[in-house]
């Protein structure tokens, strides 16, 4: 081997890893007008990414369960009776409400949903205020307050996945999550 003063690299002593000078040649090109073109390619690639590779149901679901029992005091309301799942569908009837009933312990709350809204009963009766926690929008819930006979509406229905929050005597009781 000869020296003709190259080194490892092929240079005279040029290191083409250098961060110093490639940091150097960044802040000579930096001008801040890549910040707004990254924040447009972000959003771009958000929506391509939501397009091509959505979301698993299963992976959605799993979120909203646990946002649901955020509050770890809370007890979960199992779904006990759903008319879509676990009644007999009368013939001809069209836009029947949708019966639900959950149950955490001693304590049922019995849900209609309709196009119009939702009613509903806590069992036993007693006052109490119910969250609707409704899809994205459940960082503000929409709040009902239940009468002393464990009444409430609502004249908004719920859209999309939907969850109630049940504060009564001390205790916090969250539904499953369900589609309206």
């Amino acid at each position: 081997m000869h020296d003709d003063g190259l080194d490892a690299f092929g240079a005279f002593g040029q290191d083409p890893f250098d961060d110093e000078e490639f940091a150097e040649q960044e802040g000579e090109q930096d001008d801040g007008a890549g910040e707004f073109e990254d924040g447009l390619l972000e959003e771009e690639l958000r929506q391509a990414a939501a397009i091509l590779d959505p979301v698993p149901a299963e992976l959605r679901q799993l979120a909203m369960d646990a946002y649901a029992l955020y509050d770890m005091d809370a007890r979960l309301a199992e779904l006990t009776f759903d008319s879509l799942v676990d009644a007999i569908p009368i013939r001809g009837a069209t836009d029947v409400p949708r019966m639900l009933t959950f149950t955490a312990g001693g304590l049922s709350i019995d849900v209609e949903v309709t196009s119009e809204g939702l009613m509903g009963q806590v069992m036993p009766p007693q006052a109490a205020g119910i969250e609707v926690l409704n899809g994205p929008q459940a960082l503000r819930p929409t709040t009902l307050t239940a009468d002393a006979m464990g009444r409430f509406t609502s004249d908004a229905p719920p859209s999309g996945p939907f969850a109630l929050r049940l504060r009564a005597g001390g205790e916090v009781v969250v539904t499953e999550w369900l589609r309206a």
